[in-house]
């Protein structure tokens, strides 16, 4: 039963978090990074991955935060991004991390073209109060790309041995 519940909150829970910083305040703090990775190492033997799948498991999130921090050195994402990006492959492992890639760059883009159709137009009168409106629109901003991030993974993690490990 804890089991179950932990399978089903840690990772969907943290991406929901991460997401939401990010819409609201453009950064994703190291905390909900570490607790990713953390919950990663709690729940894994308890989703039946042994020492060498999670070693596998975090030999591709390695990976994935030095190609991360590549996209981060030319300016294409934030540090924050980088992260999650590699505490996800963390979690969905070598099976789904193409999938998790591919979505997660279709949803990045729709969410940057969208957010620059929106800055093209003046913002609603009744919305300029909000500050994290405000900041969204600015075109000096960048794009909060946790949303993309988090949407990927959990559209990828019903793949996961996570959820083949539910009620079993």
């Amino acid at each position: 039963m804890i089991k179950d519940v932990l399978l089903l909150t840690v990772f969907p829970a943290g991406m929901a978090l991460a997401a939401a910083t990010d819409l609201f305040t453009m950064t994703v703090p190291n905390r909900i990074v570490i607790a990713l990775v953390a919950g990663f190492f709690l729940v894994a033997p308890l989703a039946g991955l042994g020492w060498s799948d999670i070693g596998i498991h975090a030999a591709f999130a390695g990976l994935a935060l030095l190609i991360g921090f590549g996209l981060f050195a030319f300016g294409w994402i934030g540090g924050g991004d980088a992260k999650l990006f590699a505490a996800t492959a963390l979690w969905l492992g070598p099976d789904a991390l193409l999938t998790y890639s591919l979505i997660t760059a279709l949803i990045g883009g729709a969410l940057t073209l969208a957010l620059l159709f929106l800055r093209g137009v003046p913002l609603p009168v009744a919305l300029a109060g909000q500050g994290w409106i405000v900041r969204l629109h600015d075109a000096k901003e960048g794009v909060p790309y946790c949303i993309a991030l988090a949407a990927g993974g959990l559209l990828v993690y019903p793949q996961t041995p996570f959820m083949a490990a539910l009620g079993g």
